[in-house]
């Protein structure tokens, strides 16, 4: 991780008038930084390349139920009036696919292999959310702090390492967030470089590492106004009080595993497709599979690492068993291991309430549904 990481901050918090909002942008590529944020793609907001703040997604709103998500105009200058799109930080730092090393024939017919880390600029990302930054903690977990008594992961570690962390305290939580439940927002806790709280006319702005610090205190910002900070806490606990949905509780591990019997299972696996799209969308799903491509000619073959998930007939399989044949079986494994069992490995569930796997999923299964229905208790 990167030795100035981001702490919780204390610091008095600035007011970053819109109009200005080109300037932090610019103060980063100064600072050789890449920048990426929410722009408007294919019907849904994706990061992409920021060179300027008008490629942010303004007036526009998201419209989130099971199974669907919509933009529409909301009217509006604000460019953060929307709950989440399909991505998280994940693909940013564990890339889909990605070549390990590559192997090369000599013409004395050794082989000669070479490390394929990855050579990129350092990144800083606009739009970032809480639900966000609580599932990169995770994925640093895994990645980066062996949590599983395995090695640091060197492509993970390259990437993160440059990684610069604009979030923004979500103020228009969609229909189907419940990060409040998860304890995991809607307001960031640390975990950024800068955090921003938008309002109309601008953001209230909270420095969160010493390098934030320095990039704003190039492009001089006024102290935010007690107007201003008084409308952001505001704002937040209004995002967070139109949350409906929740988990029936925070550690379901003992609940689920007690179940693993129940009929939901069956009922579950007659509507779900297997498709893994709950898992590719999932911000702390870090299943992959590994595979060798060779050239035809034999001179040079190339070691991938590709995103998997435990919805595939392939992911159990091991020496001429699949361990987990149907979606029923497939299914409970996701949700025993993302609600149960995570809580040994890294201390707590790996959900945290972006409730992007319910929107993205094509049939509308509710995470919540499922668990309060074989755990008890309220969705």
């Amino acid at each position: 991780m990167h030795k100035d990481s981001p702490q919780t901050t204390h610091a008095t918090p600035l007011f970053l008038p819109r109009a200005r909002l080109q300037d932090l942008i610019d103060a980063l590529h100064g600072a050789g930084y890449r920048c990426v944020g929410p722009t408007p793609k294919d019907g849904a907001i994706v990061f992409d390349t920021l060179h300027s703040a008008a490629q942010l997604p303004a007036g526009l709103q998201d419209e989130q139920e099971p199974g669907r998500y919509r933009l529409h105009a909301g009217g509006g200058v604000r460019q953060f009036a929307w709950a989440n799109g399909p991505q998280a930080l994940k693909p940013l730092l564990f890339a889909p696919r990605e070549v390990l090393w590559r192997a090369t024939r000599r013409p004395d017919g050794s082989l000669a292999f070479d490390e394929a880390l990855p050579r990129e600029k350092p990144l800083a990302v606009f739009g970032v959310r809480s639900c966000d930054l609580a599932a990169l903690a995770i994925l640093d977990r895994h990645f980066l702090q062996q949590a599983h008594g395995a090695y640091v992961d060197p492509y993970y570690a390259q990437r993160r390492e440059g990684l610069f962390l604009v979030a923004v305290n979500c103020s228009h939580p969609a229909a189907t967030c419940f990060c409040a439940s998860t304890g995991d927002g809607p307001r960031a806790g640390g975990g950024f470089d800068l955090a921003l709280d938008e309002l109309d006319d601008g953001f209230v702005l909270e420095c969160g590492s010493e390098r934030a610090r320095t990039i704003v205190g190039a492009i001089r910002l006024a102290p935010a106004a007690r107007g201003q900070t008084d409308a952001a806490q505001q704002q937040s606990r209004q995002a967070q009080q139109r949350m409906t949905r929740s988990l029936p509780g925070r550690n379901l591990r003992d609940a689920l595993f007690a179940n693993l019997e129940h009929a939901r299972w069956n009922d579950v696996a007659d509507r779900c497709l297997s498709c893994g799209n709950c898992t590719s969308v999932c911000p702390t799903c870090f299943c992959h599979g590994e595979r060798d491509w060779q050239q035809i000619d034999g001179a040079q073959s190339e070691h991938v690492r590709e995103w998997d998930s435990c919805f595939t007939k392939g992911h159990s399989y091991i020496h001429g068993l699949t361990v987990r044949p149907d979606t029923r079986t497939r299914y409970r494994q996701w949700l025993t291991h993302k609600l149960g069992s995570w809580h040994d490995q890294f201390g707590r569930s790996g959900c945290v309430g972006c409730g992007r796997c319910i929107a993205w999923c094509p049939v509308g299964i509710d995470i919540t549904e499922e668990a309060a229905a074989i755990c008890g208790g309220k969705p």
